[in-house]
C-alpha cells in the first residue's frame, strides 16, 4: 500500500514538473518554438544539440528562451550545440525559439532538445554522489523532494484558481452593469418611438 502511494505522488509529480526530451526538423529560414508552463521561483534546465551537424546538415542554429513577459534568459548564435539553466522569477508559459539562416537551397537540420523543470532538473547522480548516502535514503530524499514540489504546486494552483475566481467575480458584474445598461437603451429607445408615434398620429389628427 505505501508503496502504491509512492509511485501514485511520483507520478504526479513528475506530471506537475516536466521533462521533455524530443527530436525535431528545423528548416533554413524558418523558426520553431516550443512552450512550457513554469511556476515561479522553479529550476528549469535545458540542452540542445544538432544531430550529425557534419553528415548533411551543414548550418548552425540560433536559440533563445524567453518568458511570456518578454525577458530573456538564454541566448546563442549560430551553434551547433548548448545549454541553459536558470530559475524561473515569473509564473507562465516560457518560450524556446530555435531558427536557422537562410541557405539556398533550403537545408534541413535536426535537432534534438532536452528541456526539464522543476525536481525533474535535479542532477540526482551529483545528490547521490556528493551525499554518500545509500540507496533508501537516495529514494527517501527523492520522495520528499517530490512531496515538497507537490505542495507547492497545489498552493500554486490555489493561487491561480483564486485569480481566476476573482477575474469571473468582476467579469460577471461587468456583464451585469452591462445588461442593465442595454436594458436602459432599449427601454429609451421605444418610449422615444411611441412617443414619436404619438406626436406624429396627433399632428395627423388621427388620435
Amino acid at each position: 500500500m505505501i508503496q502504491a502511494i509512492a509511485i501514485l505522488i511520483l507520478y504526479v509529480g513528475f506530471l506537475s514538473y516536466t521533462a521533455q526530451s524530443i527530436r525535431f526538423d528545423l528548416q533554413s529560414g524558418h523558426t520553431k518554438c516550443i512552450a512550457e508552463d513554469i511556476k515561479s521561483n522553479s529550476m528549469t534546465v535545458g540542452k540542445y544539440s544538432i544531430v550529425n551537424p557534419n553528415e548533411g546538415h551543414p548550418l548552425p542554429d540560433s536559440h533563445k528562451v524567453s518568458s511570456s513577459y518578454g525577458n530573456n534568459y538564454h541566448y546563442s548564435d549560430l551553434v551547433g550545440s548548448g545549454q541553459f539553466a536558470f530559475t524561473a522569477a515569473e509564473a507562465g508559459d516560457y518560450m524556446a525559439c530555435f531558427w536557422a539562416p537562410d541557405h539556398k537551397p533550403q537545408a534541413t537540420i535536426t535537432v534534438d532538445f532536452d528541456w526539464k523543470t522543476g525536481v525533474a532538473a535535479k542532477d540526482w547522480s551529483n545528490v547521490a554522489k556528493k551525499g554518500s548516502i545509500d540507496v533508501m535514503e537516495f529514494e527517501l530524499k527523492k520522495l520528499f523532494d517530490t512531496v515538497t514540489s507537490i505542495h507547492e504546486e497545489m498552493f500554486y494552483l490555489r493561487e491561480r484558481e483564486e485569480e481566476m475566481q476573482e477575474l469571473n467575480r468582476a467579469t460577471n458584474s461587468k456583464m451585469a452593469w452591462l445588461s442593465f445598461l442595454s436594458l436602459f437603451v432599449c427601454l429609451s429607445v421605444a418610449g422615444m418611438q411611441l412617443w414619436h408615434l404619438k406626436t406624429f398620429f396627433e399632428r395627423k389628427k388621427l388620435l
